[in-house]
């Protein structure tokens, strides 16, 4: 179930944070705000489920800490409540005879040990040396291979063509896998960074207002609906709703405005025009500001954009 949640949370925050991109680089800062809120929740609530999931886990510890320190205290308290006469049964019990077998046992491995020092005191005074140089050799096969007679790594000969362990580098699996761990740590954490810095950038490169050259056009040209959601919304609030984001979204081009005129075409499609004529940067802020949800249960679709001269109707 854990896993089920972390998937779908996954999946939104993933989601959530590219529509925050896109609606930025489209201006629709609302939009842009909604779905960072909806991000930040996300993210909490997966912090939320990993806290008690660590929680769970202490929490299962500490049971299992509580049962096994109360399993020893009830050993002791049974220890403590045994009676002193129930350790040594087998003597007080007369009708059995097998304590006397013990003692005797006891004696016998004395005796057995005595006679076993003997015999090996004897054969290693009669043993030959050959005899140990013979299982020298037959165990030499399985010797480790002694260190490679090579000159010394501090310039001076080891005279006696070998270098103890203690003076050999330690290198070993477990350095190895820690140089390893600690290589792909830096190589993820430099990918990471890079990817950051490149999508801060790029978005900023995106967003940013840059100087473009001015169109060869008067005016720009703009065809727009209104969408409204409810009753009773008739042709007037439609009129009043469009002139309302109109008037507001005048002011989000990087040039003022001189004029800009909205007119009805009926059916809920309005006409408007704006002088100077406006660059391809400002229309994607001009249309953003439009398109982006200001007005509740109204929605604004720029259906067309272009250049007008002087000479069109």
């Amino acid at each position: 179930m854990r896993r089920v949640a972390y998937f779908f949370g996954s999946a939104a925050a993933a989601g959530a944070g590219t529509y925050v991109v896109i609606y930025l680089y489209r201006w629709q800062w609302q939009r842009a705000i909604l779905c960072g809120v909806l991000l930040l929740v996300v993210e909490v609530m997966l912090l939320g489920i990993v806290l008690l999931g660590r929680l769970a886990r202490i929490e299962e510890r500490m049971r299992d800490a509580d049962r096994r320190q109360e399993d020893v205290l009830a050993r002791l308290r049974e220890k403590e409540a045994r009676p002193a006469g129930d350790r040594f049964r087998w003597l007080e019990e007369p009708t059995s005879r097998t304590y006397v077998f013990v003692p005797v046992l006891m004696v016998t491995g004395v005796l057995l040990s005595g006679l076993a020092w003997i015999v090996q005191r004897i054969a290693s005074a009669t043993a030959r040396p050959t005899a140990e140089r013979r299982l020298a050799g037959r165990l030499a096969v399985l010797a480790a291979p002694g260190p490679a007679r090579d000159a010394d790594p501090n310039g001076m000969d080891d005279p006696r063509g070998m270098y103890d362990l203690d003076d050999l580098p330690p290198i070993g699996i477990g350095a190895r896998g820690r140089r390893g761990r600690t290589a792909r740590v830096l190589v993820v954490s430099a990918v990471g960074a890079a990817l950051v810095g490149a999508l801060v950038m790029g978005l900023a490169d995106l967003t940013q207002t840059r100087e473009e050259d001015a169109k060869n056009s008067e005016a720009t040209s703009l065809l727009l609906k209104v969408d409204m959601r409810g009753t009773n919304m008739t042709a007037e609030r439609e009129s009043l709703a469009a002139h309302q984001l109109w008037e507001r979204c005048r002011d989000s081009t990087s040039v003022p405005l001189n004029r800009a005129t909205l007119g009805t075409l009926g059916d809920g499609l309005f006409a408007g025009v704006v002088q100077p004529a406006l660059t391809d940067h400002d229309r994607m802020r001009l249309r953003g500001c439009l398109e982006d949800t200001g007005l509740d249960r109204t929605h604004l679709t720029v259906v067309g954009i272009g250049d007008a001269d002087a000479d069109d109707d």
